[in-house]
């Protein structure tokens, strides 16, 4: 037996467990029956740490949250625009590092209060620009969101971490499409190079953040 399957058995070996099964089966196959086997142990055990895989979930996307931040220092020279770059980038760049990250990530609660600091500063930093703490949270909000469903579509299409290979056929997809030129040729547009898509999303994102709300930059 390994050294790993004699430790003791708690919430965060059970996390990363399922993070790394997490990658070989996908969401729809992370069973608590899976990640029991993984830990060599009775599906039962896992009862005594999480009540049901939504609470599981909630740990898993706590430790995605400390992995992302770990090692990171926000610096206080950002304005608010560069702010909310780097934390969306920065989440992105997560989420796309586990099968189906977005998914998971999506409607998790912390479980702990480890992402406080960063937000506390974020909302600082928000409000010192001329928000409202209500406006600070919409825009956070606003922002995040945008980056969580862009990486729930690009999974989508592309399922696997650093899987390159999208499941449209462009070139296929334009044929089909013939008799309506723009939609055809749309799909290199949609399905294709999703750094640049994400990179654009997110800069028309923030510069709607900053006309609603009148901010300079």
């Amino acid at each position: 037996m390994s050294a790993e399957r004699r430790s003791p058995l708690d919430r965060v070996r059970v996390a990363d467990t399922a993070l790394r099964l997490l990658n070989e089966v996908g969401l729809d196959g992370l069973t608590l029956r899976a990640i029991a086997k993984e830990l060599d142990v009775k599906a039962p055990a896992l009862y005594w740490h999480f009540k049901d895989k939504q609470a599981l979930l909630d740990e898993m996307a706590t430790q995605m949250y400390r992995r992302m931040v770990a090692g990171t220092a926000l610096d206080p020279a950002d304005t608010w625009r560069e702010r909310l770059l780097k934390v969306n980038r920065g989440l992105r760049t997560a989420l796309l590092g586990y099968r189906d990250g977005a998914k998971v990530f999506s409607g998790s609660r912390f479980t702990g209060t480890d992402h406080a600091p960063a937000l506390e500063a974020n909302l600082r930093l928000l409000t010192g620009a001329g928000l409202t703490l209500a406006q600070a949270v919409d825009a956070g909000r606003t922002a995040t969101a945008y980056t969580i469903g862009f990486v729930t579509e690009e999974q989508g299409m592309r399922p696997g971490p650093g899987d390159g290979q999208a499941r449209t056929d462009i070139a296929d997809r334009a044929r089909r499409l013939s008799e309506y030129p723009l939609a055809a040729a749309a799909g290199e547009l949609l399905f294709d190079d999703y750094d640049r898509q994400f990179e654009e999303g997110l800069a028309v994102v923030i510069a709607g953040i900053g006309a609603r709300y009148g901010l300079a930059r």
